[in-house]
């Protein structure tokens, strides 16, 4: 075969998989349509649980420092994230993302292919034979797997036969990057949609308008400064003076969710899997995180010790994910639009967050995601994230974070002298850190995947080789 793994896009998301692959040792094929990278592209949020995410991997110090966000709304009600000490967002550019993450994924083996593009594709019982397009003609690819992260329209999904299902208001959204502004910060709902005004704090601003259930012009025509100034109008009903314009981008949709998100050797992952309006959605994170779930699962089934089923849990799991990050939008959506039918319900809701518990849960609904893996009678810790805590370990100060850095699965033994058996038969792809007791963590031991999720806790020897083999496979008798 000519790679384990092909995958169709170049996007963060496509790129993350990539890396994630190669730190894992299974080399990839990124295959990506686009010859450069977007020039000036939007600045996205990561919120606190993805920093953890690129930190375990090195990656986050590679995109330089990042400016914090310290605000974040909900359908434009805005939540009060300095009562969350673990809840913030960095400020980043998916330019600056992409670029990162092609290096890296290049150092870690993958051959990324810009201006390249797949074109169809067919899949037997022992790989998927992949046909890409370029500019020095057509040639076939040969893998074992191949995963579409190429986007909202996604070919891969629909030559897949993978379905998506559509629902709710459609959107209109154009922002830009202007020179200078002649008006104040402004991010608010309007009659006629939502409008902001944001600086910068460069002397740059970002002004954009999102509307609901208008048609947006057809893709080919090209987003103007005069076409958001028309927008603005709309909205707001005011006239804005702006300097020169830096980048325009139009975006517009529909809410929707695929059906599934594996076909036989065929996945799907980020925008092929879920779209939806991006404002406070999240998108980024989300798709992130579908790729840091598929590609250990997709490395072990490429070095043969896959468990049953554990290809069919990347569904399972991220699908759980993509439903709420659409069913947050939608919420979104409906507390915004029509203005004069919701005012009353928004007044509701920011009263209601002024309850802690509220804010949490709005801040983090489609951030503090709930795998479907605890069993009755489980510690609440499984099925969720490992924190980032520090821990005093055997050969010194370290932390969860650290455990995590060599892409392993890692039991944490926190127990003081537990007997949790002979792990020696998974030596090969989970480490053992042993450390004093952790609070934060309150569990006298746990198993945590390579994507950071934690998989059992507690003190049972027999639970925990259970744990280990499904998660792990079998032990080896090497």
């Amino acid at each position: 075969m000519n790679y384990p793994v092909i995958i169709a896009g170049g996007g963060p998301v496509g790129l993350l998989l990539a890396f994630d692959l190669g730190r894992a040792g299974v080399p990839a094929v990124v295959l990506e349509e686009r010859v450069e990278h977007h020039a000036n592209e939007h600045v996205g949020t990561f919120h606190s649980r993805l920093v953890d995410v690129f930190t375990e991997r090195g990656l986050l110090d590679k995109l330089g420092e990042q400016p914090k966000w310290p605000a974040l709304h909900f359908g434009m009600v805005w939540l009060d994230l300095t009562k969350l000490e673990s809840e913030y967002n960095l400020l980043v550019s998916q330019t600056a993302i992409e670029r990162m993450l092609q290096a890296q994924a290049a150092e870690a083996g993958a051959d990324v292919r810009r201006g390249h593009t797949v074109t169809g594709y067919s899949q037997d019982d022992s790989g998927v034979t992949v046909q890409v397009r370029c500019a020095d003609g057509d040639y076939e690819l040969r893998g074992a797997y191949l995963v579409g992260c190429d986007g909202r329209d996604s070919l891969v999904r629909e030559l897949a036969g993978i379905g998506v299902s559509r629902r709710g208001k459609s959107w209109y959204g154009i922002l830009g990057d202007f020179a200078s502004y002649d008006g104040e910060f402004e991010a608010g709902v309007r009659a006629g949609g939502v409008f902001g005004a944001l600086p910068e704090g460069t002397g740059r601003w970002r002004l954009q308008t999102v509307e609901f259930d208008i048609q947006a012009p057809p893709e080919s025509v090209p987003p103007t400064s005069e076409e958001l100034m028309r927008n603005i109008k709309r909205v707001t009903g005011e006239d804005k003076k702006v300097g020169e314009p830096l980048w325009i981008r139009r975006y517009a949709g529909t809410t929707q969710l695929a059906e599934r998100y594996r076909e036989g050797r065929v996945f799907i992952a980020g925008e092929a899997a879920h779209h939806y309006v991006p404002t406070a959605s999240h998108g980024l994170n989300t798709g992130l995180g579908d790729a840091v779930n598929l590609a250990w699962k997709l490395a072990a089934a490429v070095k043969g010790w896959a468990p049953e089923g554990l290809l069919d849990s990347y569904h399972a799991e991220r699908h759980v994910a993509g439903f709420r990050a659409c069913q947050a939008a939608q919420a979104q959506m409906a507390l915004i639009h029509p203005l004069e039918k919701v005012e009353a319900l928004r007044e509701v809701v920011a009263d209601l967050v002024k309850i802690d518990e509220v804010n949490y849960r709005l801040a983090t609904w489609s951030t503090d995601i709930e795998y479907p893996v605890r069993a009755e009678g489980d510690l609440p810790i499984v099925g969720h994230r490992v924190p980032h805590v520090p821990l005093k370990t055997d050969c010194g100060d370290s932390g969860t974070g650290e455990a995590l850095a060599g892409g392993r699965g890692v039991v944490f033994d926190l127990s003081r002298g537990a007997q949790l058996g002979d792990l020696s038969g998974w030596q090969d792809r989970v480490d053992v850190v042993r450390a004093q007791p952790a609070e934060e963590l309150d569990a006298p031991a746990l198993l945590v995947r390579p994507d950071g999720w934690v998989v059992w806790a507690g003190d049972d020897a027999q639970g925990l080789a259970a744990a280990l083999t499904t998660w792990f496979g079998d032990p080896s008798t090497n």
